[in-house]
């Protein structure tokens, strides 16, 4: 396994001087360098989010394809911006000292290794969820953070929203009793990918570049933009797409850390296409925490559906997306729609209970925790965010071998199965590999 090149350990050592230098960004009128990575879908949001906060410089843009940057340039020259560099390798944005902040919204098998990059070259960092592709990234995200002293968030923006927080602490409080079961819902309509042929690379789209740590393959339509999700060399599927969302809050609310027990079922129905990833996924876990047992069930669902607990309701309308989660308790249960929403209904007569909404900006709560270099201000922490996706990838690896884990949260290891074990890390192609030692 190959660690990130000389070059690269070197540069961490040069930039340490002016890392110094933004150890403690001197007051909130300092103003904070961001270069915003992977720029279509999710990345127009992190553009949006940084263009609109005071005292904060869109430094950079980066991507493989050079349309999309391209598009964003202009974008930004529209609203007045000042256009910023731009890069389609991630490792030359990292050689400009002056940026603070790195921002991620690329492809899950990227996420890990460009963090571990950004934390050595001296940059807080902003990373998409799942923070990692696999449970081994899990682990190596975390350290790196902490070895480099980084500020690193996961980008799950219900951590930010003011009623989830509430919900939070609702919860702690016992607004529904003994809390021992949360539910997560990930039930959107997504039709068919169908099947896409090889063709050759787009004009203008690194395609290398793009594969990174994956293995090499023939390009096509379905494995590039978006489409990548469904394919397990990149993506997780739903469950660590939209689905990962959900399990961080369903974890959170639930107030646990790692299983002891996690099954699934599942499968991809309706379409002959070129989709891995099941569709429809039912996963269990059982948590043995403190001596309480708890446990989370946690659906994906991709076509019609009935809502639940008012979860995805709009008034005069049917049908539609059904995400969000619910908690049940000795004295009620709750329900969290959405990021930014939660009400609770309690006793055996269900009168409703306490109720709010309102959200509130992860990427803004980034940025003040990278001023101030206070972490009990953040969040978001990527510790949380890699526990929860090590949940997800449990689920996965559970569904795709058929069979029960018995996972040991002190080694992190699935017991007594080592094609599990096998399957807690990938094969990395070189020079894209994810350190053993961050």
């Amino acid at each position: 396994m190959v660690h990130m090149n000389r070059r690269y350990f070197l540069m961490t050592t040069t930039a340490a001087g002016a890392t110094a230098a933004r150890t403690a960004l001197a007051s909130a009128s300092d103003r904070v360098r961001v270069a915003c990575v992977g720029l279509r879908g999710q990345g127009g949001s992190h553009i949006r989010a940084y263009s609109g906060m005071q005292n904060v410089e869109i430094a950079a843009l980066c991507d493989v394809d050079e349309r999309e940057i391209a598009k964003r340039v202009k974008e930004l020259e529209t609203k007045g911006v000042k256009a910023p560099a731009t890069h389609t390798d991630f490792r030359k944005l990292l050689e400009d000292k002056s940026i603070d902040a790195v921002s991620l919204a690329t492809p899950n098998h990227w996420h890990t290794l460009q963090t571990i990059w950004a934390c050595q070259a001296g940059k807080d960092v902003y990373v998409e969820k799942p923070v990692s592709h696999n449970v081994f990234e899990s682990q190596q995200i975390v350290a790196a953070a902490r070895k480099y002293n980084r500020i690193v968030q996961q980008g799950v923006n219900a951590r930010s929203a003011v009623a989830i927080q509430e919900a939070a602490q609702k919860l702690r409080e016992g607004v529904i009793g003994d809390l021992y079961m949360s539910r997560g819902l990930c039930f959107k309509w997504r039709d068919t990918i169908k099947r896409t042929p090889v063709e050759p690379v787009p004009a203008g789209v690194h395609y290398d570049l793009w594969l990174g740590p994956a293995p090499k393959r023939e390009f096509t339509r379905n494995r590039f933009h978006y489409n990548w999700h469904w394919f397990w060399e990149y993506g997780n599927g739903d469950f660590g797409n939209q689905g990962i969302h959900e399990m961080d809050i369903s974890r959170w609310l639930l107030g646990v850390r790692y299983p002891t027990k996690v099954s699934a079922t599942g499968g991809h129905f309706m379409f002959d296409d070129d989709q891995e990833t099941p569709n429809t996924l039912v996963t269990s876990y059982e948590f043995n925490e403190g001596g309480k047992k708890k446990m989370l069930v946690f659906e994906v669902r991709h076509w019609i559906t009935n809502h639940e607990a008012g979860i995805g309701e709009k008034e005069g309308q049917g049908g539609g997306n059904t995400v969000g989660n619910t908690f049940f308790g000795s004295g009620g249960y709750m329900a969290v729609d959405g990021y930014s929403t939660y009400k609770t209904w309690l006793g055996r007569d269900q009168k409703p209970g306490p109720a709010a909404s309102k959200g509130g900006s992860n990427w803004g709560n980034f940025i003040e925790v990278v001023r101030s270099r206070d972490r009990s201000k953040q969040n978001a922490d990527v510790e949380e965010g890699a526990i929860s996706a090590t949940l997800m990838h449990l689920g996965n690896i559970a569904y795709r071998l058929g069979r029960t884990l018995t996972f040991d949260a002190q080694t992190m290891k699935c017991a007594g199965d080592e094609e599990a074990n096998a399957m807690l890390t990938r094969q990395y192609r070189e020079p894209f590999a994810v350190p053993e030692k961050v």
